[in-house]
């Protein structure tokens, strides 16, 4: 058999899979469509921690799915017993452009089947997400600009071309930014002009700066319940 030398070309082809993603569930149960907040975690977490958190920060009539991101990886161990523990991301370097279109199939799949199973209000769907999730949600937003009607972002970024990317329209949506002064990683003079640029694509656009790390508090805790129940009402 002839076997081939180094000159001989290698291909780079794709295989379509699929997978499952994974959400956690909250409905108020009342057998009318409610409004639903979709919140998503940051690097390194999961369904789980995001679903406890946003029980914080939805009005009690809202229906709330917490997505776990496709990206697992294996975390240091850190319980007493030195069971491993495991994290989720949304994002890789290697073809980031993938997870990106990943992530927003999986955001309009899953506000679709809620809405098919009478669980959410079409008209009332709100986006949450915190640091990493944060800028794909903004993406998420503003390529599909009539899903929405709010979108809030925690200690999070702007996408990377903001201001250049066609695909990003104007939209109706509300946008509110939270921030934190002592964010070792969105640190004040870093997103001190994120409300002007959010305000690019969208009229109705909050920025509120806590006296935080890069977390969640009970201030903003409250700040997003309220503001989540005068847009759903609205």
């Amino acid at each position: 058999m002839t076997q081939p030398d180094d000159a001989t070309p290698t291909m780079a082809r794709t295989l379509p899979a699929e997978i499952k993603l994974h959400y956690d569930l909250r409905a108020p149960g009342t057998g009318t469509p409610a409004p639903l907040l979709v919140a998503l975690h940051g690097y390194g977490s999961s369904k789980a921690w995001m679903m406890r958190a946003s029980r914080e920060f939805a009005p009690g009539q809202f229906a709330v799915a917490a997505l776990q991101g496709p990206h697992q990886h294996i975390k240091e161990p850190r319980e007493p017993n030195g069971a491993l523990r495991y994290g989720f991301g949304w994002l890789t370097n290697f073809r980031a452009e993938e997870s990106v279109a990943l992530h927003h199939r999986a955001l309009l799949d899953l506000v679709s089947a809620l809405v098919d199973e009478r669980i959410a209000d079409p008209r009332r769907v709100f986006l949450l997400g915190f640091s990493q999730s944060c800028a794909l949600n903004y993406r998420f937003a503003f390529t599909h600009a009539k899903v929405l009607r709010g979108v809030v972002g925690c200690c999070g970024g702007l996408p990377g071309d903001w201001e250049t990317g066609a695909q990003y329209g104007t939209t109706d949506a509300s946008v509110l930014h939270l921030a934190g002064s002592r964010d070792e990683f969105y640190a004040p003079a870093r997103v001190a002009d994120y409300a002007a640029r959010l305000r690019l694509r969208a009229r109705d656009v909050e920025f509120s700066s806590h006296d935080a790390a890069h977390e969640l508090t009970p201030q903003m805790s409250a700040l997003v319940r309220g503001w989540l129940a005068s847009r759903a009402g609205a």
